[in-house]
């Protein structure tokens, strides 16, 4: 092969791959975290009123005096207009999927906690924290950072915007 014929091949190449690169990115920015609104806002001040409220699993819907994870996300998306499943995995298949690296205040964020499947919700709170019901400490705010939350992270729903 001739190195004018080499260079051409090279050349389309790379462009074929610049075209395919820009298309990709291009498809993430689809996806771009969006800045708090007075209602995510809202609804994490809200959810912080409630803080130190026992956990207890199977909570009944609607009930303040306890919360599992998902009927604090139930409860506290209700005051919002948006109607939400009772379990976890039901709620991980409600909005739109984001990516971890696009999250705004307001999404909901899932977990495998039980080394099986999606089994933990908490609510994005900014700042890589969320806030959610935890079954050692009741409703609390957490860091998403911290080992064991990273690596239980599974996926992220825009249910509110």
């Amino acid at each position: 092969m001739r190195t004018s014929t080499l260079l051409k091949s090279i050349a389309k190449a790379s462009l074929c791959s610049a075209i395919i690169l820009s298309s990709v990115t291009f498809g993430t920015f689809a996806q771009k975290a969006q800045a708090a609104t007075p209602q995510t806002i809202k609804l994490i001040s809200v959810g912080k009123k409630y803080l130190g409220t026992p956990y207890k699993y199977g909570a009944p819907a609607g009930a303040t005096y306890a919360f599992d994870c998902s009927s604090f996300t139930q409860f506290l998306f209700r005051g919002f207009d948006v109607t939400l499943p009772r379990t976890t995995t039901a709620q991980a298949l409600k909005g739109k999927k984001v990516s971890k690296g696009y999250l705004s205040m307001g999404d909901l964020v899932f977990f495998n906690t039980n080394g099986k499947s999606i089994s933990h919700v908490a609510i994005y709170a900014g700042n890589n924290k969320m806030i959610h019901s935890s079954s050692s400490k009741g409703v609390t705010v957490s860091d998403m950072n911290l080992s064991y939350w990273k690596t239980k992270y599974v996926t992220a729903r825009r249910v509110i915007n």
